[in-house]
């Protein structure tokens, strides 16, 4: 049998237990709250204006992140690092576990807004994925340069930071700009490199450093009068 094949093997009977120890509580506690914010829009008579629903959509983003920024958490990472597939094909499980359920619950908050208050769905659809992909970044790097083996708190407390940050400095990066400054496009243009670095990183930074497996890795000894 080939090693693809074992991989593969290994991999679909990782499905199940991987499943079972993704942080349901923290991912349903987020995805419920960003869901409730996003449907408080609904409650008055009147549908709030435009510019309202991108703040409300921003903050539904933020929540959704701030969940995300669990995903990686793992009791067992110290008695897995040295296993046969590594950390990247088990994160990138993790990952397409959890991928279809984060599309199908941003699709509901976007329609959770009534039609006149909804934004422009691309823009806001990128700066959701910027958010989520940086904190899977952070708690990726979390992961890579220290041995924590549960990164998802310290993870959410940067990235509230970094949110307060971004409200702080709004004029000076310009990424919690409206569609009537004249700068909104070079605003999504930020937003598209922020992706586009934290999925570099969390890519770069998900395998295992190989001095740590070695490090890790168990040592045999041969049978006394060997």
């Amino acid at each position: 049998m080939s090693s693809q094949a074992v991989s593969g093997a290994l991999l679909r009977s990782l499905v199940q237990p991987v499943w079972r120890s993704l942080p349901w509580r923290a991912l349903s506690t987020a995805g419920g709250l960003g869901l409730l914010l996003a449907g408080t829009t609904r409650l008055s008579d009147h549908a709030p204006d435009a510019d309202l629903g991108r703040l409300i959509l921003r903050l539904t983003a933020l929540i959704g992140a701030l969940g995300i920024a669990f995903l990686l958490d793992d009791p067992a990472r110290n008695t897995t690092a040295a296993t046969p597939l590594g950390r990247a094909p088990r994160a990138a499980l993790r990952l397409a576990l959890t991928a279809p359920i984060a599309a199908l619950w941003w699709t509901t908050a976007l329609l959770l807004l009534p039609a006149p208050t909804r934004p422009a769905l691309g823009p806001a659809t990128l700066e959701a994925a910027a958010m989520a992909v940086g904190a899977l970044a952070l708690a990726t790097a979390a992961i890579r340069f220290t041995d924590t083996a549960e990164a998802g708190r310290p993870t959410a407390i940067w990235l509230g930071v970094a949110a307060v940050l971004a409200v702080l400095i709004p004029n000076r990066w310009g990424l919690l700009g409206t569609p009537q400054d004249p700068y909104w496009a070079a605003t999504q243009v930020r937003w598209a490199l922020l992706l586009g670095v934290t999925a570099t990183m969390s890519v770069l930074w998900t395998p295992e450093p190989l001095h740590r497996v070695r490090r890790r890795r168990p040592v045999s000894f041969s049978p006394s009068g060997a």
